[in-house]
């Protein structure tokens, strides 16, 4: 798997195919279905028109190509000349800063997307997350320049937000198309800045719809399309044959690294629910559904009867959550959400979080083998109080992190299988805690002797200093034993 950082699009013509098409009509006229023989012995006969292979994209590409824009990101990266210097056991001894200090400049290419004419533009967070102090530029096609700042941005999703600055606030730019409109087989064209070598287009199709299988997130799926899709495209635009907006390019399947057509992207339907929230100033809010899902496997199917192979099974319900309340009960399967199919539980919660807070989604689940309708209000979870999320500090390893309760809200947030322990929300750059390598989404279960059940457990944990820590993690299922000199 490649996350593209540009797309290259090579002009494909569709002359020739179209051209085929006329001739086999011309010839079914002619001489009638049941005249045909062989391949062998049908005339070829040239299109009746000089119009009829004078197709082209191009009015598209006029429509949309000047909003599609470049995106360079410069990082200013201070570093110290010391072999040891990336070594986390020895700046824990000697400090952040040992040896000589220098500054590195690190760029980046990606592509971007003006959504409204006052300048707001989408592309992916890995295009512009880069280290220490970030410098952001849009280049337009028509070659302006501008700078550029960063008002949203989500690891999760891959969705960035940016606000040019400067201008007339009259930028070109696409409308949004609702992308549950697509179907698998649609005529598709990807724009972006390819290699850097500048805008290009590239056509294709909508290969398959609903992808999940290779998203960091739980509740996000791609499109994907054989349009070529080249490292530099990321960020750049999947328009259909209106010029509107379907998606934002993103990565591809790749072993060499270009394109081999299958790349993905993020459907604008999620795009905008960040494109909206961003401009008004607010954090987008995913629902909280109070449940646990999985997948339905073909093992799940047959154990219980299912026809299709598809859908999310409920394994987990939380006390006085949202399904709870809906009546939704442990071993429901959701086969729809709004009358749309669903095949997995990422596709669930991609409906629900593009649904919005405050809206009611529709569920169809089959029950036991009947079919049963469910009405789930879409509620934000709980704010936690006061004493459930805290920033650690002091001479520990979790220097820096910033740790909470798993509270219902954030368990169904960070997609957790644990109810009890305290869970890793952030940890700040340079801090103890990530030079150890802590990560979002650890649980800590246990320091020294101490079982760790709750934020003050892990307070109390840490005020007394120790030769030796040992400090009992678990990540993606599997418990790991740290130990670090006091």
């Amino acid at each position: 798997m490649t996350q593209c950082k540009s797309g290259l699009f090579k002009s494909w013509q569709i002359k020739a195919w179209q051209a085929g098409a006329l001739l086999i009509a011309t010839v079914v006229a002619t001489v009638g279905l049941g005249n045909f023989e062989s391949a062998g012995a049908q005339q070829k006969e040239p299109p009746p028109s000089r119009e009829a292979v004078q197709y082209s994209f191009a009015p598209i590409v006029r429509k949309a190509a000047p909003a599609v824009v470049n995106v360079y990101v410069r990082s200013r990266v201070q570093t110290f000349n010391s072999p040891f210097a990336d070594d986390p056991w020895f700046r824990r001894f000697f400090g952040e800063k040992f040896g000589e200090p220098s500054e590195r400049i690190m760029s980046s290419l990606g592509s971007g997307v003006i959504v409204s004419p006052d300048g707001l533009v989408v592309t992916n967070t890995h295009v512009i997350k880069g280290r220490g102090e970030t410098e952001v530029r849009i280049a337009l096609a028509d070659k302006r320049e501008f700078d550029a700042k960063v008002i949203a941005q989500d690891d999760n999703t891959d969705i960035a937000v940016l606000k040019i600055e400067g201008g007339d606030g009259h930028f070109p730019s696409l409308q949004f198309e609702d992308s549950d409109s697509l179907e698998v087989g649609d005529l598709v064209l990807a724009i972006g800045n390819p290699f850097g070598v500048g805008q290009t287009v590239t056509s294709g199709i909508v290969s398959a719809l609903s992808r999940s299988e290779m998203s960091r997130s739980d509740s996000q799926v791609f499109i994907q399309t054989d349009a070529a899709i080249n490292p530099g495209n990321s960020g750049g635009a999947l328009v259909d044959m209106s010029g509107r907006l379907v998606g934002i390019n993103t990565m591809i399947v790749s072993k060499s690294g270009g394109s081999v057509g299958i790349g993905f992207a993020i459907p604008s339907n999620l795009v905008r629910v960040y494109a909206e929230s961003a401009a008004a100033g607010r954090k987008v809010e995913r629902p909280w559904l109070g449940a646990k899902l999985e997948t339905v496997t073909r093992e799940y199917a047959e154990g219980l009867g299912l026809a299709r192979v598809a859908g999310a099974i409920v394994t987990r319900i939380s006390d006085k959550g949202p399904a709870a309340t809906a009546g939704l009960q442990p071993g429901d399967v959701i086969t729809k959400v709004d009358g749309v199919e669903v095949s997995d539980a990422r596709s669930v919660l991609y409906r629900l979080t593009t649904k919005g807070v405050g809206q009611t989604a529709q569920l169809s689940v089959i029950r036991k083998g009947h079919p049963v309708d469910i009405s789930l209000a879409l509620l934000v979870a709980p704010d936690p109080g006061k004493n459930d999320v805290k920033n650690l500090s002091g001479n520990h390893p979790l220097d820096g992190a910033r740790v909470s309760n798993i509270l219902p809200g954030i368990e169904d947030e960070m997609n957790l299988d644990d109810t009890e322990g305290v869970v890793i929300l952030s940890v700040r750059k340079g801090s103890a805690a990530q030079s150890l390598g802590f990560r979002p989404g650890d649980i800590i279960l246990a320091i020294g002797n101490t079982e760790i059940k709750n934020v003050a457990d892990t307070e109390a944990a840490l005020t007394e200093r120790k030769r030796l820590w040992r400090i009992s993690v678990k990540r993606g299922g599997r418990v790991l034993q740290l130990q670090v000199p006091g």
